[in-house]
């Protein structure tokens, strides 16, 4: 089914309280995520949602919440590191504290796939201009690291115009497609679905 058609089939369904993500899912097939390491950073062209970010700075920024050097110390508790981890969706960090930040953060950010990345997130200066035009980009962007051959990302919110959520979910399937070892090859089939629906499977 063709996604205009998918998403007006979507909308047909009983309205919830809430209002529903929707999800694109891509299965993959003939991959080894062991030796085929998916990771990218996709930006997309319309804002899914509000991202919270911290950024590890050299002194404390109004326009990101900020833990500086010197607070690094009591993030050596595991249960108030896992806090801050689950608590926000991106880190930046200046340059210069990356080292520190590698030592105390990293084996918590690493696996969440949550560490200032030279793609987005580190900075050399922390002026403001740097800063928001970093956090213009972030909430645009969309992290994924695939950890099984089901990827599962949000593209939009329902009450979002079909046309924003099929330009995004056409960016992100291009982006996945462009990072397999054998591109389209490697595609099983692609779904979409809103939170509480059943998917349906799409044309790409």
């Amino acid at each position: 089914m063709e996604l205009k058609k998918a998403l007006e089939e979507l909308r047909k369904e009983k309205k919830r309280k809430f209002e529903q993500t929707v999800d694109l899912v891509v299965n993959l097939k003939g991959i080894n995520l062991r030796r085929d390491n998916i990771a990218l950073v996709i930006n997309i062209p319309h804002k899914v949602k509000d991202k919270k970010v911290c950024g590890f700075l050299t002194k404390k920024n109004e326009l990101v919440e900020t833990i500086t050097k010197p607070e690094f110390q009591k993030y050596k508790d595991k249960k108030i590191l896992k806090g801050l981890v689950d608590d926000f969706d991106f880190f930046i960090a200046n340059a210069s504290l990356m080292p520190a930040v590698a030592t105390t953060f990293g084996k918590d950010l690493g696996p969440a796939g949550k560490m200032p990345s030279p793609q987005l997130g580190i900075i050399t200066q922390e002026t403001p201009e740097v800063i928001k035009t970093l956090l213009k980009k972030i909430s645009k962007s969309i992290k994924i690291r695939a950890k099984e051959t089901s990827i599962k990302i949000a593209a939009g919110k329902e009450n979002m115009k079909d046309e924003e959520i099929i330009d995004n979910i056409k960016a992100i399937y291009n982006a996945i497609v462009n990072a397999l070892p054998t591109k389209k090859e490697n595609v099983k089939n692609v779904l979409l679905k809103f939170t509480m629906s059943k998917p349906i499977e799409v044309d790409m």
